[in-house]
């Protein structure tokens, strides 16, 4: 069965009379025989009738509220244990992450050390061939011979280079295997280095546009890389609960101090534009578990019910008791409003349930405006009859007999 308060379209703090009006407005628009051409309006009449079954009743109505809540409860247990493992997950994946971060850091020194002792053997190659082309000029500055100058042939001094250099590439397949994600890693490194190449390339040097990418930049692009893989934190479940708050509070938009169930205050700001069944969301101040962003608290607004004064929106109803020959002829007279006494014109004729309605005297709806003040004539008789007055309602009831 659904939800017997949304088939009415009541809120769940009304009252019996509410519901019961509501029940009627419902049961006549359902009607089947308001309704014959529609081949399911006999289910929605009866759907109608069993939730007003259960609400009429107070001890039907509670044990309903009882397992509505318990469901709730166990719904949002069963969120928080899924978004925590979640987080256990995410925690995993940072864990590896790092771990391959710290392999990285021990390739790339080893790769370190390996390009400096090839530069060091370089640069000792180009030495020797220096200087076995300088033949010392003992013999009284006569030229060496050619054949002396064609003797030394050192060898190329990148071809050590070239052979201990690695890509990449290479390093990421080396390290993550020839996965397509580890190709992928790779491929963006590379199209970061080639992007930091573009400006040299301009300048005009042919040697630039070759270079690999270096240490520092290879573990930079690489982290960037894994940390744009990892999701952000998840976010724990919002906490929901209901705060009372008076007429005056919500027209002089203030805030007011929410519990919540583990003892906490928290202050609920009221911003203009909210009524009764509104919700307030305060950042921030719900669950707090590990490895999770914290909650935010959902304050669902109950305006106070007084004697005088209840919120139908952003209007404010009242109710003005007015005697009969008031009614019928009119009056001049003050009702009494949230900010204190207005004065009002009654019209003559004004029967009972009548709504008057004085503007701009509601609540606030946060763009500068108010609701209004909706006044309900109710038409009082005199505490003790008056037989001129009984005379009369029987001689306009039954008519004048001579």
């Amino acid at each position: 069965m659904r939800d017997p308060y949304s088939i009415l379209g009541v809120k769940r703090d009304a009252d019996a009379e509410e519901i019961k009006a509501a029940w009627r407005a419902k049961a006549k628009s359902v009607h089947p025989d308001q309704n014959r051409d529609d081949p399911h309006a006999t289910q929605r009449f009866a759907e109608v009738g069993r939730a007003y079954e259960v609400l009429k009743d107070p001890s039907k109505r509670s044990r309903y509220d009882k397992q509505r809540l318990m469901a709730e409860a166990r719904a949002r247990e069963q969120t928080i244990m899924q978004q925590r493992e979640a987080a256990r997950e995410a925690a995993e994946r940072a864990k590896v992450a790092k771990a391959n971060a710290e392999r990285i850091l021990a390739e790339l020194a080893k790769a370190e050390a390996e390009k400096a002792k090839a530069e060091k053997a370089t640069q000792a190659a180009m030495q020797a061939a220096q200087s076995s082309t300088q033949s010392p000029q003992s013999n009284g500055g006569q030229k060496p011979q050619p054949q002396a100058q064609a003797k030394p042939s050192a060898p190329k001094p990148e071809a050590p280079q070239a052979e201990k250099s690695e890509s990449p590439e290479d390093v990421v397949s080396r390290i993550f295997g020839a996965s397509p994600e580890a190709q992928a890693a790779a491929e963006n490194m590379r199209r970061d280095g080639e992007g930091t190449q573009d400006a040299a390339e301009g300048e005009g040097t042919a040697e630039n546009s070759g270079r690999t990418l270096g240490p520092f930049e290879l573990i930079t692009s690489l982290v960037r890389r894994l940390r744009g893989v990892q999701p952000p934190p998840e976010k724990a479940p919002d906490l929901f609960i209901d705060a009372t708050v008076a007429i005056d509070d919500l027209i002089n938009t203030v805030s007011i101090t929410a519990t919540l169930a583990d003892g906490r205050d928290i202050r609920v700001p009221l911003d203009g534009g909210l009524t009764d069944g509104d919700t307030v969301r305060v950042k921030g101040q719900g669950l707090k578990l590990n490895g999770m962003q914290r909650g935010d608290v959902v304050v669902t607004l109950k305006v106070l019910k007084s004697e005088k004064f209840r919120a139908d929106g952003l209007d404010i109803r009242t109710v003005l008791p007015v005697t009969l020959e008031n009614a019928v002829l009119g009056c001049e007279t003050s009702v009494e409003g949230p900010e204190g006494p207005i004065e009002l014109t009654v019209p003559a004729w004004s029967g009972s349930d009548q709504i008057l309605t004085i503007e701009g005297k509601g609540l606030p709806d946060g763009q500068g405006g108010r609701g209004n003040l909706l006044v309900e004539v109710r038409v009082l008789l005199w505490e003790k009859p008056d037989e001129k007055v009984t005379d009369l309602m029987r001689l306009m009831r039954e008519g004048l007999f001579l």
